[in-house]
């Protein structure tokens, strides 16, 4: 199966609707967002392109097609206006992983068993071999820190390859 991984919307609706139709174009089974929909939280800047009302429009009409995380700017208002379950964690084998999504900002409490951890938060790509899983972050598709670029993953198979918005390839990981 095919999957686009994103993380840290906040709000951003040219950002949603870029990864809606990178989504449609790679003919992508499910997206899977690893938390922070909504709402652009305290500490960030409020993205140009900042209209949750219109993400929610957009991101409804895939409700069949995604599977959503809690992060720690999604509150219990988001639960109201979404159509799909938005999860404190999610765990599947995946493409023949183990895999286990979260936001991130508890991630020093995760102590379970995977192959390929995904998590969001510090608005980085990351791609980096820990002892027990390798850890893949997608970045921030609207807010991204430390100077890279808006970015986004897609996982087909045996090939989790992070992109930015601009075709640029900032990992590839094949197994």
């Amino acid at each position: 199966m095919k999957y686009l991984i994103v993380s840290d919307i906040h709000g951003g609706f040219d950002e949603t609707e870029f990864i809606i139709n990178v989504f449609n174009k790679e003919k992508c089974d499910y997206l899977i967002c690893l938390g922070d929909v909504l709402y652009h939280g305290p500490r960030n800047d409020i993205p140009l392109s900042y209209n949750p009302k219109k993400v929610i429009s957009i991101l409804n009409s895939y409700k069949n097609k995604i599977i959503c995380i809690k992060g720690n700017c999604d509150a219990e208002v988001d639960q109201m206006v979404l159509d799909f379950e938005i999860l404190d964690s999610y765990d599947a084998f995946i493409n023949g992983k183990n895999c286990h999504f979260e936001h991130g900002h508890h991630l020093d409490l995760y102590n379970g068993k995977c192959d390929i951890l995904f998590s969001g938060h510090t608005h980085i790509p990351l791609l980096e071999k820990e002892e027990k899983f390798i850890h893949i972050n997608p970045g921030s598709i609207t807010i991204p820190k430390n100077g890279a670029n808006k970015s986004y993953i897609i996982w087909d198979n045996n090939k989790i390859k992070c992109i930015d918005i601009f075709d640029s390839i900032i990992f590839e990981y094949n197994y």
